[in-house]
């Protein structure tokens, strides 16, 4: 037996005894603050104690934690330095790029903090306490039989109580978190940084590597990384971008561990997971299945061609696009994957067969019986309303989005109708006093507009609504577009017509003669704006029946989650809903496929060895081929490997929002950056599984090295306290 067969058998034969050893994970894994008491990480493998990672009454690692666009981010130096994801920052990145100065695709760093730029549309948010507040919240609603008026109780309680908060302590902000549906609320108060700006962002090619050929893929060779940092004023307070403010200091951040972990570590990662859905009957499977991942994943498809056939004019309308592209095909290869392990584990049989017998019991049950004998049939006809409707709910839940003049004509008039509620010696005060919020939202979204998209779009949305059925028609579109035809004639004429004579495509019309003043602004009225309001109120027409149906929702998954903890003699995690969590496992590799074991750990050499196919998204920096062959891996080189480790996997429970968490090792120290799943892990949302779900980290190794030897930032491992 050769050197390296006995090498492949010890490392075989390890890996079998600490898997069948080591203490694995439960099922539910996003912990919220508040159930980290029922964890045993010290067991799992944590050397630090659990009040390290989370105490009320004293600094934690919590407190290193961020909020940031959404993403999560962690606090890696005194002075407010902040690592985070590359897709993270890509929409900022992408306001601060010009044809001339292309941060988005040659990368940025930022050697002074004179040269850092401001990271446009991006805020922090830190979690400083949370309070139980169940009792009150469902106390408005106690005795309440009217579903409508149940969720109205329940949605203003919620945000009194933030209210009250806020009132109580000007510093913060305050939001009532919806814990378990009907069921269970939190009330958490966050610090916001206003003033956040770009450090370093690696180049497209590295940050993107792979681009949507590789995304949601394992292996995975792409840097997702980039340094950020907090700013305040100089009193400490928060405060918009300002050359006078000063770097944040935060009450702790995260020490920098360059050397790494290795397969079969502990780790664990805290963050700000988006939405989970594991604690939903068959039916919202089944609507999942067969009407939203695939009317939206279809849709996104026809958008981004469109985009991209757009940005292919110039330079400029190529950047202006990129955030959407990049949105829309991470969500469209999500979705898909989704659809795939719907199927591949016919996971709604499977809630099918959980919920017959979850019914079962309860029939078993004489006093269970009376509580809840309706309960399973009152969900199954909820749900048949709500297919009965699907269609036309996406395509309202998407026309907005899709098309940028059409959200542009909904903020005017949304604006105007406001004003217009107010008596007349008041409105022009609320004009003044409104109009720059107005300003700011106009200019998030012409920041990604072009006129040729949105008519591709427009004209996509529109042939939609003339295929709905009678029952879910769009109003508008048959008053103003198809007129009693369902010709494609009269849907390009009224498009043509309508960009034509619109002038809300032109942005120095609207913000240089419109916005000026209260006379110009209510003055103003076009075609589109009024074909946005005819859409419009359709949608508050509908409002009261879909009020009255998440009122009858919140009721029924209450009690659904309530017997069904009873029938499984558990207390479930709750799902996943932005608000902080932790989740822990071990880096490890899966097998995806028969005959097939997937490594945990991926290497600068398989850069290279993509980048030979010829694949443009598989293009990298020449420097790193230089470096490579010169071996040239500094201190960062994982000694197994012989090279420098570039992404990893673990068994953790993330989702959207854990992007850019950091991973951490058994001693709280980060290690890496949490940015993706391998595409059997999309179905996460719906069903976690040890046996595929696997996330994915780019190896802190890899971005100290490319920060160090591609893009001399050598500044920043310096300030994080990493020794060269």
């Amino acid at each position: 037996m050769t050197a390296k067969n006995k090498s492949f058998l010890f490392t075989a034969l390890l890996t079998l005894l600490i898997a069948g050893s080591a203490y694995t994970p439960p099922d539910e894994g996003m912990y919220p603050l508040s159930e980290l008491k029922k964890v045993s990480l010290n067991k799992a493998g944590l050397r630090i104690s659990q009040k390290d990672i989370y105490n009320p009454d004293s600094i934690s690692l919590i407190d290193a934690l961020v909020n940031v666009g959404g993403c999560t981010g962690s606090f890696i130096s005194g002075e407010g330095l902040i690592i985070t994801n590359h897709h993270c920052a890509f929409g900022a990145v992408q306001q601060a790029s010009t044809p001339e100065n292309d941060y988005l695709n040659k990368g940025f760093v930022a050697p002074s903090r004179e040269q850092e730029i401001e990271a446009k549309g991006l805020t922090c948010r830190i979690t400083e306490s949370y309070e139980d507040v169940s009792d009150k919240v469902l106390a408005v609603a106690a005795g309440v039989n009217d579903p409508a008026s149940r969720i109205r109780l329940i949605n203003g309680e919620m945000k009194k109580l933030a209210a009250e908060a806020e009132a109580q302590d000007s510093t913060i902000k305050a939001e009532v978190s919806e814990m378990f549906i009907g069921k269970t609320y939190v009330l958490f108060r966050y610090k916001t940084i206003q003033d956040v700006r770009l450090v370093y962002v690696p180049s497209r090619n590295i940050g993107e590597f792979g681009g949507e050929t590789d995304n949601w893929v394992w292996p995975r060779h792409t840097g997702d990384f980039s340094f950020m940092r907090a700013y305040v004023a100089p009193d400490g307070s928060s405060a918009p971008y300002s050359k006078n403010n000063v770097p944040y200091t935060p009450r702790k951040f995260l020490k920098v561990n360059a050397g790494g972990v290795s397969e079969n570590d502990f780790v664990f990662i805290l963050g700000y997971p988006g939405r989970t859905f594991r604690n939903r009957p068959a039916q919202f499977m089944q609507y999942q299945q067969d009407y939203l991942l695939p009317y939206v994943s279809n849709l996104y498809d026809f958008q981004n061609k469109a985009m991209e056939e757009a940005g292919k004019k110039d330079k400029a309308t190529e950047i202006k696009l990129a955030t959407r592209i990049k949105r829309n095909a991470n969500v469209l290869k999500n979705y898909r994957g989704k659809l795939k392990g719907l199927n591949g584990l016919d996971l709604v049989q499977q809630k099918r067969l959980e919920d017959a017998e979850l019914a079962s019991y309860i029939n078993s049950d004489v006093e269970l019986k009376e509580k809840y004998g309706n309960l399973m049939g009152d969900i199954d006809k909820l749900y048949k309303l709500i297919y009965n409707d699907a269609n036309r709910e996406m395509w309202f839940a998407q026309v907005y989005s899709s098309t940028s003049l059409l959200s542009i004509a909904r903020q005017i008039n949304a604006f105007k109708t406001s004003m217009a509620s107010r008596p007349v010696n008041q409105r022009a005060a609320f004009y003044t006093d409104s109009i720059g919020i107005l300003s700011q939202r106009l200019k998030n979204i012409y920041n990604s507009f072009d006129i040729d998209a949105d008519r591709a779009i427009l004209t996509r949305m529109l042939n939609d609504a003339a295929k709905l059925p009678k029952i879910q028609r769009i109003d508008a579109v048959d008053k103003k577009v198809l007129k009693g035809f369902s010709s494609q004639d009269q849907i390009e004429k009224f498009v043509s017509s309508s960009l034509q004579y619109t002038r809300l495509k032109d942005q120095d019309f609207v913000f240089n003669t419109l916005l000026k003043s209260a006379s110009s602004f209510s003055a103003y009225n076009d075609p589109l704006m009024m074909f946005e309001k005819d859409i419009r109120d359709q949608i508050a027409a509908l409002k009261p029946e879909r009020d009255r149906r998440d009122g009858l929702l919140n009721k029924l998954m209450g009690d659904y989650v309530a017997v069904k903890e009873k029938f499984k003699k558990q207390d479930f995690i709750p799902d996943a809903n932005s608000t902080l969590r932790l989740t822990y496992g071990y880096v490890r590799g899966y097998s995806p496929a028969d005959a097939t074991y997937m490594q945990p750990f991926t290497s600068v050499k398989g850069v290279l060895e993509k980048g030979s196919t010829g694949n443009p998204e598989f293009a990298y920096p020449e420097k790193i081929r230089e470096l490579w062959k010169a071996k040239d891996f500094g201190p960062f080189a994982k000694s197994d490997l012989n090279d420098v480790p570039v992404a990893f996997l673990y068994n953790l429970d993330t989702t959207g929002g854990n992007s850019g968490s950091p991973v951490m090792n058994a001693d709280g120290e980060l290690i890496g950056v949490n940015f993706d799943r391998a595409y059997e892990a999309t179905i996460n949302d719906y069903a976690w599984n040890e046996s595929y779900s696997r996330s994915i980290g780019v190896d802190i190794r890899y971005v100290l090295w490319i920060a160090s030897k591609v893009d001399n930032a050598d500044f920043l491992i310096k300030e994080i306290g990493v020794k060269l």
